[in-house]
């Protein structure tokens, strides 16, 4: 704990320690953490419309002033734990899609595979999360994000396979992507980790099944 000393100035130590940029950005860091750590709690427990900042505050030990201060309030602490969930998304497929190269893969099929189970095993992990941000319940705009989200994934995934820009290759990279969205929630609301595994299985053997056609073409 601080102690309140006062040096020669007749300044406390605690004052000289707040004013030094890491001790100050450490407890925003960490004030944010737990007021992160306790919105995950309270929307996953009882969801956006029926969770109240209170709540919230008392989970984390803060104050309401302080997450309005570090989020402005409920809807954008929401949006703040959806794009952290959303990250740990994208860097765990980064990250397998990278090892994968890394061990001699080249073929599109197989790095998108790597990158898709590594997504889907994110969903079984932050399965709570997981479920909260499909369920539709949110705050005004939050479905705008995530259809745009979803644009911006199907754009990644069309890079990723090295399609071209045509109607037939976005719908090809487009019915892949969905196929990973809907695998996820089925991941997700698994009751076991054995049968998240067996959801995973099926949905990287359909995607393969489908990857091993190609798109269509006229």
């Amino acid at each position: 704990m601080l102690r309140e000393r006062e040096n020669g100035g007749g300044q406390t130590m605690v004052d000289a320690q707040a004013r030094r940029p890491g001790w100050q950005w450490g407890r925003t860091a960490q004030t944010q953490r737990a007021l992160l750590d306790a919105a995950r709690d309270v929307f996953t427990r009882q969801g956006f419309a029926e969770a109240s900042i209170a709540d919230v505050v008392e989970r984390a030990g803060s104050s309401v002033g302080s997450l309005y201060h570090h989020f402005g309030g409920k809807s954008e602490l929401f949006l703040a734990l959806w794009q952290e969930h959303q990250m740990a998304y994208e860097e765990a497929a980064s990250k397998a899609v990278a090892a994968a190269r890394q061990a001699g893969v080249r073929d599109p099929a197989e790095l998108f595979a790597a990158g898709a189970r590594a997504f889907l095993e994110g969903s079984w992990q932050r399965r709570d999360l997981a479920l909260l941000f499909s369920a539709g319940d949110g705050p005004p705009g939050f479905e705008v994000m995530r259809r745009q989200r979803g644009h911006e994934w199907i754009s990644q995934n069309d890079a990723l396979l090295r399609l071209s820009d045509t109607p037939l290759d976005r719908l090809y990279a487009a019915v892949l992507t969905a196929l990973i969205a809907e695998g996820a929630r089925e991941v997700a609301a698994a009751r076991t980790r054995a049968q998240a595994m067996q959801v995973i299985d099926a949905v990287i053997e359909y995607a393969t099944r489908l990857m091993a056609d190609g798109p269509a073409r006229p």
